[in-house]
């Protein structure tokens, strides 16, 4: 589990450059809005701590690389453009269009290679051995996950009142690893997956890292085939529970995000409220649930 003083540290680091996004409670459930984040999603958090790390020592002429469905890699384009650096990001021919637009006007060169994120990944990390590029990891990464967990930070500072858990979206596991360390003790954050992209329901039952099978609506955001070492052993310390919701299911829930509080959210996003419009996940009596809506960066066309 990534240290509570790594994260303090992160938070310290980005402040200032990464939003204090807002929260909103309606009843005993409350939306954390990090979709309103820079270039659309929590990722920026731990890209601008990773990078901001790396640059104490100092960044390569050659920039960073970063591999993504197309979260990550916004947020690499534009922390490489806050701080004056180069960025190649490497994205399957299946990230959606709105991504791949956004990446050219954050000024990052953009190499789309293959189907599924593996296979852009693999490119990328290529690219980072042959070139020296600062290799951004999506989501394996001790820096990009404290910086995610500064999310965790931000809630407690933002509901003095506490709250008993949180629920959040899972792809490779880089966010639910930051906001288990940083809620470890203090609140129960529960993991929310497709059903047809489970990397970490599938390593929970296998005891290990495995790899699944990634499709469906989610899977630009939570394609990942395999769920990263730190999420996967952050979830073992600190008994994240895991539960799957069905593409029919996220797609309901981003469409009443929509016309219920006007948010509009990527599908990804949506898994984490589909959990408990579907009762995947039921609170008890009184339980004070958190949302985390973690990134928007979809077509707004697809929401009527």
């Amino acid at each position: 589990m990534i240290p509570a003083a790594a994260i303090e540290a992160a938070a310290r680091r980005i402040a200032g450059r990464a939003r204090r996004t807002p929260v909103l409670t309606d009843g005993s459930t409350t939306y954390k809005l990090e979709l309103v984040q820079h270039a659309g999603s929590f990722k920026a958090r731990g890209m601008l701590n990773k990078i901001l790390a790396a640059a104490e020592h100092g960044l390569p002429e050659a920039g960073v690389v970063a591999a993504s469905g197309g979260n990550a890699g916004l947020a690499a384009a534009y922390a490489a453009r806050e701080l004056g650096v180069p960025a190649e990001i490497y994205v399957p021919v299946t990230a959606p269009p709105v991504k791949v637009a956004k990446l050219g006007k954050l000024g990052a060169r953009v190499s789309q290679v293959g189907e599924e994120y593996a296979e852009a990944y693999a490119a990328a990390v290529v690219h980072a051995e042959s070139t020296g590029a600062l290799f951004c990891h999506a989501y394996d990464d001790p820096d990009m996950v404290a910086g995610n967990g500064t999310l965790g930070l931000e809630l407690l500072e933002q509901l003095p009142r506490g709250f008993d858990t949180v629920l959040v979206a899972v792809g490779g596991g880089g966010l639910v690893a930051g906001l288990g360390a940083a809620l470890h003790g203090r609140a129960k954050v529960v993991a929310v997956e497709p059903r047809t992209a489970r990397a970490l329901h599938a390593a929970l039952e296998a005891g290990e890292p495995v790899d699944v099978p990634v499709s469906g609506v989610a899977a630009d955001s939570l394609g990942a085939r395999r769920v990263g070492d730190i999420g996967f052993r952050t979830a073992v310390e600190a008994g994240i529970e895991a539960v799957l919701v069905d593409d029919q299911a996220i797609v309901e829930a981003r469409r009443r995000l929509w016309e219920d509080y006007r948010l509009a959210v990527e599908h990804g996003t949506a898994a984490a409220q589909a959990a408990l419009t579907t009762g995947a996940y039921v609170p008890a009596p009184g339980e004070r649930v958190v949302v985390l809506l973690c990134g928007a960066n979809t077509d707004p066309s697809t929401l009527a």
